[in-house]
């Protein structure tokens, strides 16, 4: 292979790289980290009440098949598996598309470690967690001044859950008024987030999806046609995950409502919004903000993330609760509403993401959380005008400026080329970068997804602009090197012929076993 060149624009970098096993796979039979002590003699009087016995379809009738492993050995493990990790605490982590990978004050990741938060437990008498209660009163109260909306849930744990309820309270509403079978279509839009037409199709809708118009914009005229007696609802992302901003939003919502249907918004991609414009003027009844995007809390692999799910007057009532409360001097949890949809996750919420999330908007203020969107905004149009000077590149659809993110084209490189996104996806991380390519599928052709958020500065940009400008060279003059990578990294060049086939998931341990080592 032809010598690998760099330029002194880009970061020169090699990942550390382990042959590491998964944790089950370091299991010895009879290592211990720690010998925990035997349960107190009061633990085993409950269980063994006769009145109070945990009943049998309750209780393991054998011990949990966890690895058994040395401190040594997991500490070594971890530290491997954090040195062949990047994220945003490593590098220039724009390239995570609609995900907004911001800074989080380690400030706020002090609060959260204080014992007041890591003894509390959900199922402590309310007298007894009066700090966390009013955290989250204090923080439905915000975000109903930045949304607009009337109360908030903190219930779900991630944006899809919160689309899931969303969808859940369309389906309740209509039903109370006697419509729900007749309402039985949910019309949405390409470019928005997949999750908006798949929880709604969960919940037994047809989902009707406009296409934008020749200038890239969702098409009023075909929403004007696809309502009618049936539409339940409208549910959209506004900025699309292309960055474009529907400047007319208020007509499709209010054309909505003429037709007896619903508009919920998923917020997701706010982060150029606040301070500027809220759900409420636009014209919709529920929205949702990614807690752990917008408002600068981890994602937590997915898990431990929080879908604030804020409803108008009219639609309280199907919020998922307990929703905290304030009565006579005391936070309180109050019972959910007979009309509620019923909890859609164990307990109140993530109260580590909501404390993290109301620290932040505290120390910024109204002012600061609109310098984040103007800031973001700002971050996103330098890089759109630095990317659309780079061969091959490009940005389909409207030619003005986009809002917080942009979902840009490799279609002229690969057709000139033949290095395709992914290609390039492998070889930013020669660079320590990362990209995010698109949603499935490609409607944008080659794509690739980058937003700079407000946390990133102009020298920041400018050094992932010339790791593109680098591998954009490199495709034209010396394209086996951006197809043969990555070369410094820890990442592979993956066989991904599995992943559409069902038979071969293994999404955990125990299924893994079972079909690679059947009985």
């Amino acid at each position: 292979m032809k010598r690998i060149r760099r330029n002194h624009k880009v970061r020169n970098f090699h990942q550390a790289k382990w042959d590491e096993p998964i944790i089950f796979e370091l299991h010895r039979q009879g290592e211990r980290g720690v010998i925990p002590p035997g349960t107190e003699a009061g633990i085993v009087a409950e269980v063994g009440d006769g009145t109070r016995r945990i009943p049998a379809s309750m209780r393991r009738s054998n011990a949990p098949g966890l690895p058994e492993i040395g401190q040594a050995k997991v500490l070594r493990h971890y530290l491997r598996l954090s040195q062949e990790t990047l994220g945003s605490d490593l590098n220039v982590e724009i390239g995570q598309g609609t995900c907004t990978m911001k800074y989080i004050p380690r400030i706020n990741e002090m609060l959260i470690r204080t014992p007041h938060m890591t003894e509390l437990h959900p199922l402590q008498d309310a007298g007894s967690v009066q700090g966390i209660l009013e955290i989250f009163y204090k923080m439905d109260l915000a975000m109903r001044e930045i949304s607009g909306m009337d109360a908030f849930s903190f219930q779900p744990s991630s944006g899809t859950q919160a689309l899931l309820a969303m969808a859940s309270i369309v389906r309740a509403y209509h039903d109370s008024r006697g419509e729900g079978d007749q309402r039985d279509e949910i019309i949405t839009t390409i470019f928005s987030h997949p999750s908006q037409a798949a929880t709604a199709a969960v919940k037994g809708y047809k989902i009707i999806t406009l296409h934008p118009d020749e200038d890239g914009f969702p098409d009023l005229e075909k929403l004007r046609n696809a309502i009618s007696e049936r539409t339940a609802g409208f549910v959209v992302a506004n900025p699309e995950d292309t960055g474009i901003f529907n400047h007319r939003i208020r007509d499709f919502t209010d054309l909505v409502h003429e037709a007896g249907g619903i508009c919920f918004y998923d917020q997701a991609n706010a982060n150029g919004l606040l301070g500027i414009t809220r759900a409420k003027e636009a014209g919709f009844d529920m929205c949702f903000f990614n807690l752990h995007k917008t408002f600068a809390a981890p994602h937590m692999c997915g898990g431990p993330a929080t879908g604030a799910l804020g409803v108008s007057e009219a639609l309280k009532p199907f919020l998922p609760g307990p929703l905290v409360d304030y009565v006579d001097g005391q936070y309180v949890l109050a019972n959910q509403s007979e009309s509620s949809i019923g909890k859609v996750r164990s307990f109140h919420g993530v109260a580590q993401t909501v404390l993290r999330s109301y620290a932040w908007i505290m120390s910024l203020g109204p002012d600061g959380l609109k310098d984040v969107a103007q800031t973001a905004v700002l971050n996103n149009n330098y890089l759109y005008h630095k990317i659309l000077q780079i061969r091959g590149a490009s940005a389909p659809y409207i030619k003005g400026r986009r809002l917080e993110q942009v979902r840009y084209s490799w279609k002229q490189l690969t057709e000139e080329t033949g290095v395709t996104t992914e290609d390039i996806t492998r070889r930013m991380c020669d660079f320590g970068l990362h990209y995010w390519t698109s949603h499935h599928p490609y409607i944008v052709k080659q794509p690739f997804t980058l937003e700079p958020t407000e946390s990133y500065s102009k020298e920041d940009l400018d050094e992932y602009i010339h790791a593109l400008e680098h591998i954009s060279n490199e495709a034209y003059t010396q394209p086996e090197i951006v197809k043969s990578a990555p070369h410094s990294s820890t990442v592979h060049r993956n066989d991904e012929s599995s992943l559409d086939d069902p038979k071969q998931w293994c999404i955990t341990w125990r299924a893994y076993l079972k079909k690679t080592q059947p009985e």
